[in-house]
């Protein structure tokens, strides 16, 4: 019963349930102190945003330096075309399917909701884009003049966010989730939106399939290799991943099931998989770009333009190197950049985070697996290129 309770997936589907609950039974009254608690702990939840982006941004640019070998560089291209090209899938199909839902913004119909009785705001300390902007030019300007004493201290800096992540981010995640379904409950928008919510479910998994798909596909085409000998390894892994929602969390079990299969090679498993799995968020950027077009559909009554997603989806790629080892943390760690580029406002992303949380699952599971891929790639590149074993020890 306990490793129940303590399962992430199990947590966040209860905080749905009770949310509905009590959104369906609560007074004006009690709604009237939801909301305060709602807002505090979105604020939270906001006020972190710059910390994740900066603190795990700025370290993993100045590891770069010690591992820029060739191999390295091919890798990073990969995750990323990989990350730009699940998002655009995400993005076609979104603009294509979205339509078809007769999603239309239901605020006539809703109960009104009582004023908060008080309002905490607290802001953070720098916004997104400054926080992104100052990762980047920290980040780059140690490696220039080797600043060991900084870097260190970055590294520690980093352990802090990730501790603060863990001990104040993911305990109210729930409690967040619970007070917006009471709200939406409460308004009395959910029986509509329902479906609506089940429909997001049913095509982001298919296009999580179809995107493993074009993935594996490729890697055989590239690699003249079967990509069943390395995908049919991968069972245990998706079970952890799923229970999990964390892509760190199933790591492990990655690299031990990966070394069974005899497509690969094991210097390049041994480099690639562990690097994939903090650098390659395929599954949970392809979450985040489709939820993107429905919830503005949803709340707004349309969806961004295209010119704003050409902007957002290349971001996205960059700022999923931010959330290695947090559930949820892809979305999280963008929240900014959907307000700023996209021009969702905090009811929107609060809606966001609550359905994503649904989704995680999947799109933990598709980021995983899909680690697979890229090192069959990676492998046949090193033996096409004639890289040996000691240059990739190097990286």
């Amino acid at each position: 019963m306990r490793n129940i309770l303590s399962n992430t997936t199990f947590r966040l589907f209860l905080a749905v349930l009770i949310g509905l609950l009590i959104g369906q039974v609560a007074s004006k009254e009690v709604i009237s102190i939801i909301l305060p608690l709602k807002h505090v702990l979105g604020q939270i939840i906001f006020f972190l945003i710059p910390l994740l982006i900066f603190g795990f941004i700025t370290p993993s640019i100045t590891r770069l330096k010690k591992n820029a070998s060739k191999l390295l560089s091919v890798s990073l291209i990969l995750a990323y075309v990989s990350c730009i090209g699940s998002a655009s899938l995400a993005a076609v199909v979104g603009y294509k399917t979205i339509p078809l839902l007769n999603i239309a913004p239901t605020t006539e119909t809703l109960k009104e909701l009582p004023e908060m009785i008080f309002r905490l705001d607290i802001p953070p300390l720098m916004s997104v884009l400054s926080a992104l902007v100052l990762a980047f030019m920290l980040g780059l300007s140690i490696i220039w003049t080797k600043a060991d004493k900084i870097e260190s201290a970055l590294y520690e800096f980093q352990s802090l966010v990730f501790t603060m992540v863990k001990k104040f981010l993911i305990p109210i995640l729930p409690l967040f989730i619970a007070t917006n379904f009471s709200v939406l409950a409460y308004e009395g928008a959910l029986a509509s939106r329902l479906p609506i919510f089940f429909a997001i479910l049913i095509i982001t998994i298919l296009c999580h399939i179809t995107w493993m798909v074009i993935l594996y596909s490729s890697a055989g085409i590239y690699s003249g290799k079967n990509p069943w000998q390395v995908l049919k390894y991968y069972g245990p892994v998706v079970l952890t991943a799923l229970g999990t929602q964390s892509s760190a969390a199933s790591l492990s079990i990655a690299i031990e099931q990966t070394k069974k299969s005899p497509v690969l090679r094991n210097d390049v498993r041994d480099f690639s998989i562990p690097l994939f799995g903090n650098i390659h968020f395929v599954g949970s950027i392809l979450d985040v770009v489709f939820l993107s077009l429905a919830v503005s559909q949803l709340l707004y009554g349309t969806m961004p333009g295209l010119d704003k997603m050409l902007i957002f989806i290349p971001l996205l790629g960059i700022f999923a190197i931010a959330a290695p080892g947090l559930p949820g943390g892809t979305l999280i760690t963008s929240l900014g950049l959907i307000h700023v580029v996209l021009g969702i406002d905090d009811a929107g992303t609060a809606l966001m985070i609550s359905i994503f949380a649904l989704l995680d699952s999947f799109g933990t599971t598709h980021n995983i697996t899909s680690d697979g891929a890229l090192t069959l790639f990676l492998s046949s590149y090193a033996d096409k290129h004639k890289i040996t074993s000691s240059e990739i020890a190097e990286s």
